[in-house]
């Protein structure tokens, strides 16, 4: 005799924290909408919109979008104007598939887009996926000062799709591995028939309702529509999309939220989310920007500061580097580092390299120590195994431009740059918590 049960019933309670991250995640399928949305969620909870064209205004809670980038502050009421700031800092970008400027192409009675890898992409992750499309788009209008306006464009259908090979003709790919041609292998097919020339910007104009012509240009994304979801037999897991870097993308929102809602805190705040991390930070809105710099002088402009009030501000400023950290993987412990074996849920992860490929030192460690413990939360650190390379994070490159102190911190998570990786639930509260007690100091 077979019974069947409702397993789902059996299953616990998930933090309301994870399920604001996954709706996050899901509705973020680029940096674009994700600056779009921490802007919006600011706006709401009675942030003002600032302009650094503008002049200043005396706002003490602002927030400023470029592009893919969101700065934003929070200054305490009547705070002094060479009030230092503590600072979180996280990346909106992930790896992915990104079309290219001139995409229609096609070979045997199929019709495909040209994309480009941006990024340390696990390149055969996107394999046999459903791929939507996802980005912004510069359109023709006469009506404003620039020609043109920008408006994001979210395309939540089984578009495309890059398929693998078939065993039959790869018959020793179990046995050798998988290699995939990045210009050859991963163009997607999304038609049969001929392709032509501006076909896409056929597309993008119907969905955006314009004609064809005032499409001018694009930053265009290819994601993942696999809803993000709590998983394992516990619902210890989330799996999903764009964890490294929405999940800290998301907790420097939540935290900023949470602390400017209890009004207590003892320095400025800051939130600085950058674009192109992936790709070495060197654009206009990447960590290499003086962006940051500008904007934070003109927030101490704004309170009626000058420019002594603002190096003052920053000799005491901290900067809390927040992006993913490697769980130990079970079937790899080999490739981990002795001693240094971090688990999921296991809590934030400070990492640590002795080259400063991350910036943390022996005072910015302690500085979230302490954070960490008044919030009463255990952390874990992490050291890359010394023969291989490592990886980098804004908080170097951001310390140097800025001149503060800085501490690499992270989220453990498995699948590390796969269009689709894995996390702890645990860890997702217990992060934003140690993120809002450090903003607080």
């Amino acid at each position: 005799m077979t019974i069947s049960a409702d397993a789902s019933a059996a299953r616990p309670a998930v933090a309301p924290a994870v399920v604001d991250l996954l709706k996050f995640i899901d509705t973020s399928p680029s940096p674009y909408h994700a600056a779009e949305n921490v802007t919006e969620r600011l706006l709401a909870a009675g942030f003002v919109h600032f302009d650094p064209g503008a002049p200043t205004t005396g706002a003490s809670h602002g927030v400023a979008q470029l592009g893919g980038s969101v700065i934003a502050w929070a200054a305490p009421a009547n705070a002094a104007a060479s009030l230092p700031f503590r600072l979180f800092g996280a990346h909106t970008d992930s790896p992915n598939l990104r079309v290219k400027a001139l995409p229609e192409t096609g070979r045997a009675g199929w019709r495909q887009l040209g994309v480009e890898v941006y990024g340390g992409a696990l390149v055969n992750s996107w394999l046999d996926r459903d791929l939507g499309l996802s980005g912004r788009v510069a359109l023709r209008n006469s009506e404003v000062a620039a020609g043109y306006e920008t408006r994001l464009v979210k395309v939540d259908e089984p578009i495309l799709r890059v398929p693998q090979l078939a065993i039959h003709l790869d018959r020793e790919v179990n046995d050798k591995g998988l290699l995939l041609n990045k210009q050859q292998h991963l163009v997607p097919v999304w038609a049969l028939g001929e392709s032509h020339e501006g076909e896409f910007s056929e597309f993008l104009a119907e969905r955006l309702g314009v004609a064809p012509a005032d499409v001018l240009s694009w930053d265009i994304m290819l994601h993942d529509l696999t809803p993000s979801v709590v998983g394992g037999r516990d619902a210890e897991f989330i799996f999903a999309p764009r964890l490294d870097n929405l999940v800290s993308t998301h907790a420097g929102l939540a935290a900023f939220e949470a602390l400017v809602a209890s009004g207590d805190q003892n320095s400025v705040a800051v939130l600085c989310l950058f674009d192109h991390e992936e790709v070495g930070s060197t654009t206009q809105t990447g960590a290499v920007s003086s962006y940051l710099a500008h904007l934070l002088e003109q927030s101490v402009l704004s309170r009626g500061g000058s420019r002594s009030d603002y190096l003052a501000a920053m000799a005491g400023s901290q900067l809390l580097s927040a992006d993913m950290a490697h769980a130990i993987h079970p079937n790899y412990p080999d490739r981990h580092e002795p001693n240094h074996h971090v688990q999921i849920n296991g809590g934030p992860v400070i990492k640590i390299n002795a080259n400063q490929r991350y910036a943390s030192d022996a005072l910015s460690v302690a500085a979230f120590q302490l954070a960490a413990e008044r919030a009463g939360v255990k952390t874990q650190r992490y050291i890359h195994r010394t023969d291989l390379a490592c990886g980098s994070t804004i908080g170097p490159l951001s310390a140097a431009g800025l001149g503060v102190s800085t501490v690499d911190v992270g989220v453990a998570q498995l699948s590390m740059h796969s269009a689709r990786e894995m996390a702890g639930t645990a860890d997702i509260p217990t992060f934003v918590t140690c993120v809002t007690e450090f903003l607080r100091d």
